[in-house]
């Protein structure tokens, strides 16, 4: 049997305690470990090639050229890496079945690396090659969700696949684009919302149930609103607005649609009662990162009326909705599932300020003219550096066991 079959159909032999693996190193006893340290450093280590980029001292991305494998290697390299590690870390706890760990997980990691390195000069190999080898990741990743969660027979999180099948299609789409010499706009917004409508998804899960479990504790009974109708038209009106996004960008319906969405995803931010935890900067945070959503859908609206550029709109979906949730979740997650206290350090705070300037800086490069330069690098620098610092801190957690 190969390797990526045996990935795939391989599964446990009965019941064993949550990611306790006692055979293998500690980096590979869940999913969370080396996606999220690895992403986390990748995302630090190719922001400043692509700063370097800018300067004309490198150019990373081969006939590609350096602008597109930035986009490429933000939208199926980095983000696909830190949702690896949420998802083989989440679906268990969904599934009660054993986390993918050991070998398995080794050969998902070899894959994502394989596709980092190609991506680097994809001539070398070829661009075909090249295209099938990055290519790769994202459907294993598809099937082994799928074969966890059918097998757990947790049928209603199926949804969640739908992302992973639409930045796989995202990712097939842009290297088509790059064969044929075109701009993979189609693909890249494809994979911003895809990104996008996973953040109102999990969000929506995860967000309110943290907040209701830290009020329980303090003994407050005005929870957040639990999920609901409300919710469900807001990811459905959220979903159509990034539907117009792709698909006519500058209608005036989608500029309505966005305009609808954005209020109702700002009330179903503020159904969820972010300001009763703000002393607890790791559960703040997720509040704090969500609100790009409905920022994101705003700009879609201003940009379908001519206000903004699809410049201005793409970064704050990418560095603000996407990024900021996703470092808000890899903190928490990495803390928790290793034992240590759900506290934020004074270096998580630093990273999370760093990313929210670089969130705030990045769109409004786009409307700069003599000031877009070094509002780009300073906006890449707060991005690599709030990264790098998360990397930094958290090795030391996700590569040793668990403290308790």
């Amino acid at each position: 049997m190969c390797p990526i079959t045996r990935l795939i159909l391989d599964k446990p032999d009965g019941p064993v305690p949550r990611g306790i693996r006692k055979d293998g190193p500690a980096l590979l006893s869940y999913g969370f470990r080396p996606f999220f340290l690895l992403g986390g450093l990748f995302a630090a280590l190719a922001m400043g090639l692509w700063l370097i980029a800018l300067t004309g001292g490198l150019a990373p991305g081969g006939s590609y050229g350096a602008s597109h494998w930035h986009a490429h290697e933000m939208l199926f390299g980095f983000a696909p890496a830190i949702l690896a590690g949420f998802m083989l870390t989440a679906i268990p706890n969904w599934t009660g079945r054993l986390p993918v760990a050991g070998r398995p997980l080794a050969l998902l990691l070899a894959l994502w690396i394989a596709g980092r390195l190609v991506m680097l000069d994809p001539d070398r190999l070829g661009l075909t090659p090249s295209a099938l080898v990055d290519g790769a990741f994202l459907p294993a990743l598809l099937f082994v969700a799928f074969r966890e969660i059918a097998a757990g027979r947790k049928w209603r999180d199926l949804k969640i696949l739908a992302g992973l099948l639409a930045l796989s299609a995202a990712n097939i789409l842009f290297h088509r684009a790059m064969a044929a010499g075109e701009h993979p706009e189609l693909a890249m917004k494809l994979a911003i919302s895809a990104y996008t409508l996973l953040v109102m998804l999990i969000g929506g899960r995860i967000v309110p149930s943290f907040t209701r479990n830290y009020m329980a504790k303090d003994g407050r009974s005005d929870h957040p609103s639990p999920f609901g109708r409300f919710d469900a038209v807001a990811i459905l009106f959220g979903l159509l607005a990034l539907f117009g996004w792709i698909l006519a960008p500058a209608a005036f319906l989608t500029a309505i649609l966005a305009t609808l969405a954005a209020g109702l995803h700002l009330v179903r931010l503020m159904r969820w009662k972010g300001w009763a935890v703000r002393g607890e900067k790791l559960l703040f945070v997720l509040h704090a990162a969500y609100l790009f959503v409905p920022l994101g859908l705003a700009g879609i609206a201003l940009g379908a009326i001519g206000l903004v550029d699809d410049g201005f709109v793409l970064h704050v979906l990418t560095v603000g909705a996407i990024s900021t949730m996703m470092l808000a979740v890899m903190t928490r997650a990495s803390r928790g599932h290793t034992g240590r206290t759900l506290a934020a350090s004074g270096l998580t705070r630093l990273s999370y300020g760093l990313l929210f300037a670089a969130a705030v800086l990045r769109p409004l490069a786009a409307l700069a003219d003599d000031a877009q330069m070094p509002l780009l690098m300073l906006a890449g620098g707060c991005f690599g550096l709030a990264f790098l610092l998360f990397g930094l801190e958290h090795a030391p957690m996700l590569a040793t066991r668990r403290a308790g």
